[in-house]
């Protein structure tokens, strides 16, 4: 299962947001998106997902347009938006229950119970969500993006507001999904990319200014740290 992104661009009147950008996501392998604030990071995911329509270009999901067969690549994609979109007043089991259903998936309260435990919501699974902590509430979000079984999982900013020890907890279980699947992870932090991502995308100012594996780039870069070889991409 891979991703493949053409000549991809949105532009809002004379801005472009995202510039002619192309690039290729492959099964096994972890790819950071890199790029400062406002660089087209979560534009360039909502086109990934479907959930923003490009000025031009295409992007394909194991060869299907995502803007011609959009409910069918949207089945094999596992999305956790920058904000994740959770109901406060519903309680986490009741909420994955309804995500289940909305991909009218057979068997929900074992397909509940296995993603709960697969992202470590054990203890808190009967509470609202409304309650839970920041880091908790981004558990929720991850299980609602892999609860499906997607082939390809597009994450923005998944690890933002984390204390160290849910930092570590949630970039395990990036890190293992991501030996079968085809992960694409939005992110400006160094240490991020460093301790999960295979391959490595920077984008500024809307155009993709590096595109290799992360020991590439390095080397191109004379072994500089990701965080001087970014901040030189980027000026």
């Amino acid at each position: 299962m891979s991703i493949e992104v053409q000549h991809l661009s949105k532009h809002y009147g004379d801005q472009k947001a995202v510039n002619q950008i192309s690039f290729k996501a492959n099964a096994g392998r972890i790819l950071g998106f890199l790029g400062p604030n406002g660089a087209g990071k979560s534009t360039t995911m909502k086109m990934l997902t479907g959930y923003l329509s490009p000025t031009s270009g295409k992007v394909e999901v194991n060869g299907k347009n995502v803007q011609e067969e959009p409910i069918q690549v949207k089945r094999l994609i596992g999305y956790l938006p920058e904000n994740t979109p959770l109901y406060a007043d519903m309680y986490v089991r009741e909420f994955l229950a309804f995500v289940a259903e909305t991909y009218a998936l057979g068997n929900v309260a074992q397909k509940v119970e296995d993603v709960i435990k697969q992202v470590g919501l054990t203890q808190e699974q009967h509470k609202k969500i409304g309650m839970l902590s920041k880091g908790y509430k981004q558990r929720v979000g991850l299980a609602q993006a892999i609860i499906h079984q997607p082939e390809v999982l597009v994450l923005d900013e998944p690890t933002s507001g984390l204390d160290p020890n849910q930092l570590s907890d949630i970039r395990a279980l990036i890190k293992n999904l991501g030996k079968n699947k085809t992960v694409i992870i939005s992110t400006h932090i160094m240490q991020e990319v460093e301790a999960l991502c295979d391959d490595i995308i920077i984008i500024n100012k809307g155009s993709l200014v590096a595109n290799s594996s992360v020991e590439e780039l390095k080397k191109a870069h004379h072994n500089l740290s990701l965080e001087d070889i970014f901040k030189k991409l980027t000026r």
